[in-house]
């Protein structure tokens, strides 16, 4: 939200329609093609459940 309503300045009508793919063109033509986070490894997905559980809810990993 902070990215595309602040840095781009979208008005939220604008920002809140688009689709992923839009929003990462968008970035890329502001920032250049590196400006999206590489996805994270399973490693690191599994160790952010781990650590931030869902409310109420219990993740064996």
């Amino acid at each position: 939200m902070s990215i595309g309503l602040g840095l781009l300045q979208f008005p939220p009508e604008h920002f809140w329609s688009m689709t992923i793919p839009e929003l990462q063109a968008a970035m890329s033509g502001s920032f250049g093609d590196g400006a999206m986070a590489a996805p994270l490894a399973r490693k690191e997905l599994d160790e952010l459940m781990r650590r931030f559980p869902d409310e109420g809810e219990t993740i064996n990993v």
